[in-house]
């Protein structure tokens, strides 16, 4: 049979004594935002917690616990994140009809980006894409300090 997946490991099969023990290493990165549509670039920080966990195979859940913060994966690129920010500024304008007081806006644009992204982690890296980084994206009204848990699940 063809392996159509030559990184992937083999998946053990009961009895078999080479089962590799499947482990979770989590780590809480703490950090602090300037303010509306802020970017905090947190791909270093995701590659070092992986490399620190010892885990070879697996995957990488990056999490943001907040109303109003989101993470994305695209290219950091400064043109490129003053387009998301006209994106996000035109998509849901800071001043509309809301009945949430003062930070409707940013609630909704948190509701059309997800707070967590999920990377593959083979042999010891994650997984970027070429012009891939890995972001948070604040979109509250004032600076905030902020944390992400980053979890790595693997062997």
């Amino acid at each position: 049979m063809r392996n159509i997946f030559p990184r992937a490991q083999r998946i053990s099969h009961l009895g078999d004594s080479r089962v590799t023990p499947f482990r979770i290493v989590n780590k809480i990165l703490s950090f602090s935002t300037r303010g509306e549509i802020d970017f905090v670039d947190l791909t270093d920080h995701v590659t070092q917690a992986v490399a620190e966990s010892g885990i070879a195979n697996g995957i990488v859940h990056v999490f943001a616990p907040h109303a109003t913060g989101i993470i994305i994966l695209t290219e950091n690129d400064p043109a490129l994140l003053e387009d998301i920010k006209t994106f996000l500024g035109k998509l849901v304008p800071r001043s509309g009809s809301y009945s949430h007081p003062s930070n409707a806006h940013s609630h909704l644009r948190s509701v059309l980006l997800p707070p967590d992204k999920t990377l593959p982690v083979v042999d010891e890296c994650v997984e970027f894409g070429t012009w891939q980084s890995l972001l948070f994206v604040e979109t509250d009204v004032y600076p905030r300090k902020r944390t992400v848990t980053i979890q790595v699940l693997g062997e």
